[in-house]
């Protein structure tokens, strides 16, 4: 309601003022809270939630004065916020803000209070500070009192059941409307009664219900406090102690470690229909008290079996140690030996029981370490392991030079804490010498076979000449023309495979193939190989098509050779009759050239292990058939195409047929 100033001015009613601008007022709050608190903004959930009740009620106390008041909307904020774990001065803070808010949102009124309005506002807000204070600091002391004499039911140590009857006992004590009160513990899928007090107690110790049954099966599903009006006659208690006639309210509330339910506790009366916010509130703290005590017995029982486990671990890992045949040993971060097996004192020549307890330089040789000590260091310092590093030493009994391998890693606590090093040692010198004689023998097979095929290339370049000399001549009849075309047909193949077999041996040695890049068009490369094995291969059409930019940076010769390997294998492994299709296609990063034919397709067996070198698949089912063998032409293929930046790949089924592809980036890859 507005009324007339001494000026004819229209002023405003505070009571009025607040349900009038009560949106914004809530809004100005609001804000200003999430400001003040913005790291715990979710603490105040509530009062922004009741906000608008508080303006309301808070309008009714401007009007009616002090009866007008009420108790239970600023009670149950005070409550609400000692439950959440505010203290005096937080919530304080919170009515010292909504002043300010009011406050201001009056400044920017243009009209002003009535006369008086001002300090009825104020001394409407102190009242209302006064009752949630006066409530909150009377809850609290309650708590600390309950609290005090559950810390003292604690201090003999009593067993679980025993303290949890003791902490019911306190809560009977400290909140009158409570005529029974139990807690029921999780086992095996069940809710189980180990502790009860007041009425029906004997009954309740022992029974059990499932899990997710009844009432209480609904405290420990939804895992929140829940309440009933009315125990005795309810359905959904199923519990028998709680059938005792006259029973009317019960509050549960669940057990829980984090995430983890442990059990449900509840409180029943006589005299209530609903049990007040202060008895929930001090039931909810005791069952949280409770819940903190079990969880410290567990894991007090957890650390009792962990050293029983622990003594069991080290009596494996001695066990384990004496067992392996090669030398290990754990230091701590002194590199002090903790322990270590027999094996590692018969390569160092230092019985076991004269490493514990020493470091690596009280008995370890000069010349040995030079070599660990800068492992070790790097161990420590980075937290890294070193694996596999071979050294040379003349540790042991014989004292004579011998190849070892040693690896550190840390040893290191699940948090990452480092509590020493690792280390095992091996003697290796047997092995050094059997890998040097194999080596030897590899090396001595593929410098053979690079000979071989570099000097086979002049007799069969001396074949070749002559045989494109006897395909000149002119009186040569069919039959001689047949050989001679024969002769370089399998002239030109030999010198493929001496190609590959050369090229095989320098990817094998080390060298890797070498190419020489020029800018060169693919497809015009391609079509001029094609046109020389046409020649060789009259009798098979092959057929070659070109699409797009195939201008590149590659080795001509290579990409011949690439050409020629995978049209001779789409001969010799393709339908008669039918043609072999070459197609290079222009790509905006590279150029593809696809080698296509018709025929059985490759065996599943075999193209796991397609571009290995001197491979070869069993007969075939028809003794007809030829044997598929690809031997060195594709691994050649594979490693050119990969020298180049690019990759083969392959696609065989009997309708499609076979098509091999080979990706050529345009230019050289940056590194």
């Amino acid at each position: 309601m507005n009324t007339e100033g001494p000026d004819g001015d229209r002023t405003l009613r505070a009571a009025d003022f607040l349900r009038a601008h009560r949106q914004e007022i809530l809004a100005d709050w609001e804000q200003a809270m999430h400001a003040l608190h913005a790291d715990h903004s979710d603490r105040h959930s509530w009062l922004m939630d009741h906000m608008p009740e508080l303006l309301i009620a808070l309008a009714e106390t401007i009007e009616h004065g002090p009866e007008g008041m009420g108790t239970a909307l600023w009670d149950e904020h005070a409550l609400e916020r000692l439950d959440q774990g505010f203290d005096l001065g937080e919530v304080a803070s919170e009515y010292a803000l909504l002043r300010k808010c009011v406050l201001r949102r009056l400044e920017s009124e243009p009209r002003t209070l009535a006369p008086g309005e001002l300090e009825r506002l104020e001394e409407a807000l102190d009242r209302v500070v006064t009752r949630t204070m006066t409530c909150f600091s009377q809850a609290r002391q309650r708590i600390l009192q309950a609290l005090d004499r559950m810390s003292q039911a604690t201090l003999d140590g009593p067993s679980v059941d025993t303290l949890l009857s003791r902490l019911l006992s306190v809560l009977m004590e400290s909140a009158l409307a409570v005529d029974a009160a139990a807690m029921l513990m999780l086992e095996d899928e069940r809710l189980v009664v180990r502790a009860a007090v007041g009425l029906g107690a004997d009954k309740a110790l022992g029974s059990s219900l499932g899990w997710d049954e009844g009432f209480m099966g609904q405290v420990a599903t939804h895992r929140k406090p829940l309440a009933l009006r009315s125990a005795s006659t309810d359905p959904r208690v199923v519990l028998r102690a709680l059938k005792a006639p006259g029973l009317r309210a019960l509050y549960g509330v669940p057990l829980m470690e984090e995430d983890r339910l442990l059990g449900v506790a509840y409180m029943a009366s006589r005299t209530a229909f609903l049990f007040a916010e202060p008895d929930t509130l001090l039931f909810r703290t005791i069952a949280q008290r409770a819940t903190a005590y079990l969880v410290q017995a567990r894991l007090q029982a957890r650390e009792r079996a962990a050293r029983v486990e622990a003594q069991r671990s080290l009596a494996q890992l001695d066990a384990l140690l004496a067992a392996m045949p090669l030398g290990v040993a754990f230091m701590d971060l002194d590199l002090r030996v903790l322990r270590s097996n027999q094996a590692m004192a018969d390569i160092t020549g230092v019985p076991v029981e004269a490493q514990l307890g020493r470091t690596l330089h009280e008995f370890a040789l000069k010349e040995t370490l030079q070599v660990l000590e800068p492992l070790v260091r790097h161990v420590m310092e980075t937290g890294e392991p070193v694996r596999a590093h071979e050294f040379t030493s003349s540790v042991g009994a014989t004292r004579k030079p011998r190849v070892y391998q040693v690896s550190y890693h840390p040893v290191k606590t699940p948090t990452g804490e480092l509590l020493g090093l690792g280390c095992t040692l091996v003697d290796i010198t047997e092995h050094k010498q059997t890998e040097a004689k194999l080596q030897r023998a590899v090396d001595f097979r593929e410098q053979l076979l690079a000979v071989l095929g570099h000097d086979l290339r002049n007799p069969l370049n001396a074949i070749g000449a002559s045989a494109f000399q006897l395909a000149r001549a002119q009186e040569w009849g069919p039959p001689e023309r047949r050989a001679v075309d024969r002769i370089r047909k399998a002239t030109a193949r030999m010198g493929r495979m001496i190609n590959d077999i050369l090229d095989f041996a320098r990817s094998r040695l080390g060298g890797g193939i070498p190419v020489s890049r020029q800018r060169m068009n693919l497809a015009e490369v391609c079509q001029a190989a094609l046109e020389e094995l046409q020649v060789s291969h009259p009798e098979r059409q092959l057929v070659f098509e070109a699409h797009g930019d195939t201008w590149g940076e590659w080795d001509p010769d290579r990409v011949t050779q690439v050409l020629g390997n995978l049209v001779a294998n789409a001969i010799q492994h393709g339908q008669e009759g039918v043609p072999v299709r070459t197609t290079v296609r222009g790509e905006p990063a590279e150029v593809v050239l696809e080698v296509h034919n018709l025929g059985e397709p490759i065996p599943p067996e075999l193209m796991a292990r397609i571009f290995d070198p001197f491979k070869a698949t069993s007969a075939p089912k028809d003794p007809a058939k030829k044997t598929r063998s690809l031997g060195l032409g594709l691994y050649i293929v594979s490693q050119i195409a990969g020298v180049h930046g690019g990759r083969v790949e392959v696609r065989s089924t009997a309708r499609e047929g076979t098509t091999f592809t080979v990706h050529w980036p345009r230019t050289r890859a940056s590194r």
